[in-house]
């Protein structure tokens, strides 16, 4: 392992420990002492993706991984969740056992895994994988989310509303100030 600080071809291990999906290690210099850390993953063999042209393209998890980030832009979804979201997508086309993946394959294990995890992340993404034509298109795939989730479900999603509720609903019982009516 080359070292980042003198830049010597030469180090050692000085602990590893498991973590998530990997190995992290400990390292230590040989010619000038410094320590820094790796992280080792284990990386299965590669396929290839048959895009909607027909064209082959090798699967990119950074590519995958930009593409999330884009669409959970600004909303409170974290960097853990998100890796977690390319490591079970990456996971699951792995398990299907095939050297080439349609890149649909892709974008619906994405869109499935999005709309658990973050609604509008979730519209982000499908409003560009699935080129809505139009605003109708747009509004029938809101509907089906809408739908999707009752309003139970609504509170135990980890989503601020749009709209509180207590705001949408009119105010019932007896006006705050008594109106006199004036006689002639």
């Amino acid at each position: 392992m080359i070292c980042p600080y003198c830049g010597f071809q030469d180090s050692k291990v000085v602990d590893s420990r498991s973590v998530g999906d990997g190995i992290r290690r400990r390292r230590e210099c040989l010619k000038c002492g410094a320590r820094f850390t790796t992280y080792e993953r284990f990386q299965a063999a590669t396929f290839s993706l048959i895009k909607k042209d027909k064209r082959r393209e090798e699967f990119s998890r950074d590519k995958l991984m930009a593409g999330i980030r884009k669409a959970c832009a600004k909303r409170p979804v974290s960097h853990q969740d998100i890796e977690r979201l390319v490591d079970q997508v990456e996971s699951d086309l792995h398990q299907m056992g095939r050297v080439e993946v349609p890149s649909s394959a892709v974008g619906e294990l994405v869109m499935k895994y999005l709309k658990a995890l973050d609604r509008i992340a979730y519209i982000r993404f499908a409003s560009v994988y699935r080129k809505f034509a139009d605003v109708e298109s747009f509004k029938e795939e809101i509907d089906a989310l809408l739908k999707g989730h009752s309003s139970e479900d609504r509170d135990t999603v980890a989503q601020l509303p749009l709209i509180p509720d207590e705001a949408v609903q009119p105010k019932v019982g007896k006006p705050d100030k008594k109106v006199r009516a004036v006689g002639r």
